[in-house]
């Protein structure tokens, strides 16, 4: 069997640059819908998505659950900081043995991004959202501003969080 690398699946899933980084595809929105914020939000959405080498998921903050899947590639660090400032870290994977799980819980308000655990490798993953992930309930974080109230998680936060936001 040929081992497949990043760039075989960004391209035959048709995954696009993600804000955080990365790169994602929506797969799936229910069509069933629900108030929530204040508006209209799908049940619940699904996507792929995929970090290279290199990459990282910039911390970020939604107002639903996230539900992480893992596909492939190499093993993924979740990082949260919940919302009493909190740090925790799940891998993400099937090494179970080793502490890694195929699935991790991302609670709502949670501030949070990810990061490959093997050098040279990518990871796979699915998210499920739920009320349904809408960009107007994405919020992507600077150093400062997380510095500011979670300075005793510094070296996470100036690994994961951009210096200055993209525009």
């Amino acid at each position: 069997m040929v081992q497949k690398d990043a760039n075989y699946y960004i391209q035959h899933l048709g995954l696009e640059p993600h804000p955080e980084g990365g790169y994602f595809k929506g797969t799936y929105a229910s069509e069933q819908s629900m108030d929530a914020f204040g508006t209209t939000r799908k049940l619940y959405t699904s996507i792929y998505f995929l970090l290279g080498e290199g990459d990282v998921s910039h911390f970020h903050r939604l107002k639903s659950d996230e539900l992480w899947y893992f596909h492939g590639g190499s093993p993924l660090l979740v990082h949260v900081i919940d919302e009493e400032g909190n740090y925790l870290e799940h891998k993400l994977g099937l090494d179970i043995e080793n502490g890694e799980i195929p699935q991790v819980l991302v609670p709502k308000n949670s501030i949070f991004g990810s990061s490959v655990i093997e050098n040279g490798s990518f990871s796979l993953v699915g998210c499920m959202v739920a009320p349904g992930f809408d960009f107007e309930d994405f919020e992507l974080f600077t150093q400062k501003e997380l510095l500011e109230k979670h300075s005793q998680h510094e070296q996470i936060i100036r690994k994961l969080a951009y210096e200055k936001l993209p525009e």
